[in-house]
Parts: structure tokens; sequence; C-alpha cells
């Protein structure tokens, strides 16, 4: 039998209990007394790090699982997390200002542009052979081979056999992302992203809805390259729902990292504007997220225009800061990486405080790896290899993390170090975009603003 991750119900009871304990839903009689039938019936906690449990589950359970997800997900949450723009907005006491549409050409975000694809692909591809292995694992393959604190692309030579042997590669991406196999930039969804936000922006302009979105994922995704929050999506679009119940029915990932790797380019399209590339990270976001799932979006967007025209990286946080609700966890736990980042040189630290308060949570939750990307950009403080070191060495959403601060270092200095860059290819499942090179991409994003401007 096909045990397909991320969808089957017997495997998300577990992590929708899990997610009513983070959102307040935890404490309350009637999410109690689920769990309690859940288990009593045979069900299994949500598992750590794996997408499906191993075997199926009798057709009693998986009905069981049905219905008890749809108990769940009528019960509200307590907290003052809301989804909607516009109450969003209306709890954000610094929402910025919209910057005028029209406004005189002058580009000099174009170097950033660049900095931030080139970025984005070099975070992303130095990420990417350590996904899913634990912090002390990545330390050990980095420490092992010379690259401890993490300056450079990994590789397996010198790598002692018993350390390999502890903690594998991620076997799927070795061939492609150590340095001694590296040509060009390897297909990643956190990339098949940012080209299908491009592809939606060129297709539809500046009104562009979650529907738009929704038919650009139809038309151009593959079902295999979705995961977690965008897999349910995917599945309720094919059984006819339509957003946002495309974000809630059975889909208890969706605070999970998936929207806030989708953003960059909504942030890229709006330079010196994150107001209105919040709301754009929105529009994508709701598709598949809710509450601090659509606030890292929304944070990473804001962060992502105002890279393109600030001088610091503490403007650039405290631009996505000003577009997510205050009083919401993903904001608290910004603020506290951001605090502990500021006065501490080493980076292990840190990280050690970043585990002992969310150390709970999935690792690719939101709230963990946007605390761990705010923590990395200012301990970087412009520096494109520690800044990316910096969010691998925290070991939960490597590529993911890395990705986004990669973007915002990117852009903040205008360029990556030469080292930093491969052949200019990037590979892709999306039709179109296979082979398509870095430099056309940064090209196509600045001609949308150019658009915006005649």
């Amino acid at each position: 039998m096909i045990r397909l991750t991320w969808v089957q119900p017997e495997d998300l009871v577990g992590h929708e209990l899990r997610q009513a304990a983070e959102d307040g839903r935890g404490a309350l009689p009637e999410v109690a007394a689920v769990g309690d039938r859940w288990h009593a019936a045979g069900g299994h906690d949500a598992p750590p790090r794996a997408g499906a449990s191993p075997g199926p589950a009798p057709e009693e359970l998986r009905a069981l699982a049905e219905g008890l997800l749809d108990e769940l997900a009528a019960i509200p949450s307590p907290l003052p997390e809301p989804s909607e723009l516009d109450e969003i907005v209306a709890s954000c006491p610094d929402w910025p200002a919209l910057r005028p549409q029209a406004r005189p050409l002058i580009r000099p975000e174009a170097a950033r542009v660049r900095g931030a694809w080139w970025g984005r692909a070099a975070g992303c591809l130095l990420g990417k052979p350590v996904e899913k292995i634990p912090r002390e694992g990545i330390r050990a393959i980095a420490e092992a081979t010379g690259n401890w604190p993490i300056r450079g692309w990994f590789t397996a030579k010198g790598l002692p056999p018993e350390i390999a042997e502890r903690w594998p590669w991620n076997r799927r991406s070795a061939g492609t992302s150590l340095a001694e196999n590296i040509d060009g930039v390897p297909e990643d969804d956190d990339l098949n992203y940012a080209l299908l936000a491009l592809a939606v922006l060129e297709r539809h302009g500046r009104g562009f809805t979650t529907e738009d979105v929704a038919r650009t994922w139809l038309d151009a995704l593959p079902a295999g390259r979705v995961f977690t929050a965008e897999r349910a999506a995917y599945r309720n679009l094919l059984t006819g729902l339509e957003p946002p119940a495309t974000a809630v029915h059975r889909n208890p990932f969706r605070e999970w990292i998936g929207a806030l790797i989708r953003a960059d380019v909504y942030g890229w399209a709006n330079p010196g504007d994150p107001a209105t590339a919040a709301a754009w990270a929105w529009r994508d976001a709701r598709l598949s997220h809710t509450a601090n799932g659509i606030y890292g979006a929304m944070f990473a967007a804001a962060m992502c225009a105002q890279a393109l025209v600030a001088g610091d990286v503490d403007e650039v946080i405290e631009a996505g800061l000003s577009v997510v609700p205050p009083g919401s966890r993903l904001a608290g736990a910004v603020r506290q990486a951001v605090a502990d980042a500021a006065p501490e040189p080493d980076f292990e630290r840190v990280a050690d405080r970043l585990y002992a308060r969310h150390g709970h949570l999935h690792w690719v939750h939101t709230v963990n790896n946007a605390a761990l990307l705010a923590a990395a950009l200012v301990h970087g403080a412009g520096d494109f290899a520690a800044t990316v070191g910096a969010a691998v060495a925290g070991g939960w959403d490597t590529d993911s993390a890395a990705a986004t601060a990669g973007s915002i270092a990117g852009a903040l200095a205008g360029g990556v170090p030469e080292r930093w860059t491969t052949r200019d290819r990037l590979a892709s499942s999306l039709p179109g975009f296979d082979g398509v090179s870095i430099e056309s991409l940064a090209a196509r994003t600045l001609a949308l603003g150019e658009e915006d401007r005649r």
C-alpha cells in the first residue's frame, strides 16, 4: 500500500492535537476528550520528523481519524491571532504607510535584486545537504571537514566514515549540493516557489488573487513537489474546496514554514514598500496557512521589500515586525531572538536559547524558524557567510531558513561574494523554468517594477 506523507487521516490527528496545544486549544476539555478517544482506539501521536506512519491503519481507525479531525477543526483558537488581512492590519499599530505607486524611475535596487536572487539560491544550496540533520550532527560534519563555524559549502572530502554513518547526508541532494559536486543550482521547493510567485505576477499583475495562485499551482506545480501544508491545500483544491477553506480542512500544518518560503518575490517586486509586499504575501499564504503561518510569509515579504532600500539589518527586521500582530507568538519569538543575538558573538549560545524556548516545535514550524532567521540576520550583521552559516547551524529547516537569510543578506549587500555563486543555471520541474539563469530571473523581477511605473 502506498503511504503518502502529510495527507493520510490517521497520520494527521496527532499533528492536529499538537497544533491545538500550540494555539491555545490544548487545555480545552473538548480537545482533551478528542485526544483520549484517539489514544484509546490505538491512534498514535505525531511523529517528530516523519510524514507518514510505516503501515496502513485499520479502516475503523481511519474513519475515526477523519471524524476527529473535523471535530478539532470546529474548535477555534482562543488566541488573538487573526488570519484576515483587515484584522491583521488593525492589530498592527506600526503598520507601514503604502509607497506611492508613481515615483521617479530610479533603480538603485537593480544590484540588490540580483543579490537577493543569488543569495536565496546560495543559502538554499548551503543548507540542502544537511536538511533533516539535527544541529549536533551539522556541527559534527562541519567540524570534521574544517568548516566550523560554517563559512563555505559542505563537503564529504575528509569526513570520517563514523561521522557519515551517524549523521547520513540527505541522499537525494548530496550529489548536487556538496562542494565537489556543485554545477549550477539544483531544484528545491524553496526555489520553485519563488519561480511560481514570479509566474503569478507575470500572468496576473498587481491585482492577482489567491485563486490565481491556486490555478498556477494546479497548472505548473507537480503534486509530488509539495509537502506539509501545501500538500494538504493541494489535496483540498482537487476535492473542490476553495480558499480559505483549503488552508484549514484537515491541515494541521497550517502554521508551518511553507508560506514563509513562498514570499520573497512579493518583497522584491515592491522595493521599499513592506505594506504592499505583506499584503501580496497574505494573498498567497491564505491558500494553505492561517495565523502564524500567514504572519511568517508577511514578515519575510516585508523584510525582502525593505532589504532592497535599507541601510542595515535592524531596519529590515523592524519592517518585518511592523506587519506582524505584536501579540502573536511569532512576533514575541522574533523580538526575543533579536534581543538574544544582538549582544552575543557566539551564535551557538544564541541557538541554545532558541532551542530552550522553541525546541518543542516541529523542525519546519514557522515560529522557531522565523526566530532563527531573525537571529541569523542580527548575528551576521550584513556578512553573507556569517548570516547563512548561522541559519544552517541552527539546525531546523536548514535550506529554507538559509535561503531567506541569504536573500536578505544578498539584497543588503547588493550582491554575494563570488565564491557563493555557481554556474548560472537553476534546475526546476516547473514548466518553462528548467535551466533558467539567475540573472534572467533578476531581470524579470525588475521588469515587474518597471511595468508599474509606465
